[in-house]
């Protein structure tokens, strides 16, 4: 059995953690047809909502483990890892992974302590999956902000990993189910609390979503000049119907909103086309755009790492070439 931990929110589970049950199912196609198990936190006496239900069964998974406690109202790593520890031995568990959120790599390393395992942070594919039960487990993940593919080999009992963000998309299974939610009453102390939630403020609106949803993103940096160096890009945005990114240096410099940041401290992007104007194509800026389907360089450089590991580059001013794109899309549009 492949367990998942999934994180919800008002909306139902969130778009990491279809991803990662979309992962999840494809590991246990893969292992021979094992079935896929969900694990959610809730709060006694309370049923997962339908929505909840309804997204894990077009994932297509078989049971819901819906973890139940007082104590866990409040958000506590080391007991959440707890509860997830109780799942895997009581569900006889293969596989425990979650998203590569904050909150999921935090809970999975110490799922993996407890466990005495070694732990797969931001995982983007499998490489080989054991005919029998105790085989080893290789896959591939990010290190070194993404910059890097490291294969890894888990021959542990349970193996334990977190999938990177935007690894695969989200996919409806070909058959969808039925889940059934098992309610379940994990064993913790004291020691698992110590370190817990206790207050929480106002949640600051997320004005990233239109980046990370885009199919198109156009992106500047430094190369932009200051801040009002960025009309063209946003007019180019704009004509492609896409969003605008900026690397870090641009936020820093109080040019642009830290919601328009991509990379390691940024959002992940995965659109169709990226266009990098202006950007040198630092490591961490490369994790959050290197999931780009397509990716075109507007660069002076024509050594600039972004320019390098681009699909397609053009050597020039984004002052020059930015307003040259636009006014040929305008011409076609009349």
């Amino acid at each position: 059995m492949i367990a998942v931990l999934v994180e919800t929110d008002a909306d139902g589970v969130l778009v990491v953690s279809q991803e990662a049950l979309t992962f999840g199912r494809g590991l246990a196609e893969r292992a021979g047809g094992v079935p896929l198990h969900a694990v959610a936190v809730g709060r006694p006496g309370e049923e997962p909502p339908a929505v909840v239900l309804a997204q894990l069964g077009e994932q297509g998974v078989a049971s819901v483990h819906h973890v139940v406690d007082d104590r866990l109202t409040a958000y506590s790593a080391a007991a959440w890892a707890a509860a997830l520890v109780d799942v895997a031995h009581s569900a006889g568990a293969a596989v425990v992974l979650a998203a590569g959120t904050p909150r999921g790599n935090e809970v999975l390393a110490h799922t993996a302590t407890r466990l005495d395992v070694a732990m797969a942070a931001n995982v983007v594919g499998i490489d080989a999956v054991g005919a029998d039960p105790g085989d080893p487990l290789i896959v591939t993940r990010q290190v070194v902000g993404g910059a890097v593919l490291e294969q890894m080999q888990l021959g542990d009992t349970v193996a334990v990993l977190s999938v990177a963000g935007h690894a695969v998309e989200p996919a409806a299974a070909a058959t969808a189910t039925t889940p059934e939610v098992v309610e379940f009453s994990p064993t913790m102390t004291d020691a698992d609390l110590v370190a817990r939630v206790v207050r929480t403020g106002e949640k600051v609106p997320d004005a990233s979503g239109a980046l990370t949803s885009a199919r198109v993103v156009v992106g500047a940096g430094r190369g932009a000049g200051s801040a009002d160096g960025f009309k063209d890009v946003v007019r180019l945005s704009e004509l492609l119907g896409g969003a605008v990114g900026v690397s870090r240096v641009v936020t820093s410099l109080g040019w642009r909103p830290h919601h328009e940041q991509v990379g390691q401290t940024g959002s992940r992007i995965s659109p169709d086309l990226y266009i990098a104007c202006g950007i040198s194509g630092a490591i961490q800026h490369w994790a959050g755009c290197s999931s780009a389907k397509t990716i075109l360089a507007v660069n002076t450089d024509p050594d600039a790492p972004m320019v390098t590991r681009a699909h397609y580059a053009v050597i020039g001013d984004l002052h020059e070439i930015v307003p040259a794109i636009n006014d040929e899309l305008d011409a076609r549009r009349t």
